[in-house]
């Protein structure tokens, strides 16, 4: 393994931290190299195993994950990373079909960058997730906070916590997609928007991973809240968030 920050006399804790997962050599240069010059703090990992080990010595604010691997491949290394308080993942691939597209952002991952990329595309894609992960407050000043029908969003820790006060596990695509609806309660949102609002401007997903994420954040909503259905789909439209949201500190 090599980091693009080796040159340097020592590593600066206040960067971000990237760690490239990937079994070509060349984009693994290529690519640290790259982020590296842009103000990152860069590590790379041939494999699933060399990926565990770097991340025990230190944690990633992001990993840069391919999808296909010899041994543990980047969906499976997907779901393990996909957790609370976990880093945020874009998945790099050749692999351009729409069903495994919608896998990986169904896994957890924030982005999906199809191979080849251009390393200023990467990048771009790079700050756009970090930066929505820095942000705890909402673009029009939402709270850190905030409770709807007995649920309470974290929007700091990214936890949901339901009505009884357990923790709920969500997805990072999962959390990215509740909070653009709680953010923006009792209006109809288009699956455009919501696709903007949940994963940013430069998203190159589709409807149909919308549909998906929503789906599954709706079954876990309806496990305790006494079969209300607190997305409702508006025909033709998109989906609109019904409860009240309150915003607290």
């Amino acid at each position: 393994m090599q980091t693009a920050t080796d040159m340097a006399p020592a590593a600066d804790d206040t960067l971000e931290r990237i760690l490239i997962v990937d079994d070509d050599q060349g984009i693994r240069d290529l690519v640290s190299e790259f982020l590296g010059r842009h103000g990152y703090e860069v590590e790379t990992a041939a494999d699933g195993v060399e990926m565990e080990r770097a991340l025990a010595r230190k944690a990633a604010d992001l990993v840069v994950l391919d999808v296909m691997m010899p041994g543990e491949g980047g969906l499976s290394l997907c779901r393990k990373l996909s957790r609370p308080g976990g880093p945020a993942i874009i998945m790099l691939s050749a692999m351009g079909e729409e069903v495994d597209r919608i896998v990986g952002l169904e896994l957890g991952a924030d982005h999906y960058v199809p191979k080849p990329c251009n390393p200023r595309e990467l990048l771009a894609r790079v700050r756009s997730v970090l930066r929505r992960r820095r942000e705890p407050r909402g673009e029009d000043g939402l709270s850190a906070t905030c409770e709807f029908n007995g649920w309470r969003l974290d929007l700091v820790r990214h936890e949901l916590r339901s009505p009884e006060g357990a923790m709920v596990n969500l997805s990072s695509g999962q959390f990215s997609l509740l909070r653009a609806f709680v953010e923006r309660p009792q209006r109809v949102l288009t699956r455009d928007q919501l696709l903007e609002f949940a994963r940013g401007p430069l998203s190159d997903a589709f409807d149909r991973a919308i549909d998906v994420q929503v789906s599954r954040l709706r079954r876990k909503l309806q496990d305790n809240a006494e079969g209300e259905d607190l997305i409702r789909t508006v025909r033709n439209e998109g989906y609109l968030f019904t409860p009240r949201v309150t915003r607290t500190s």
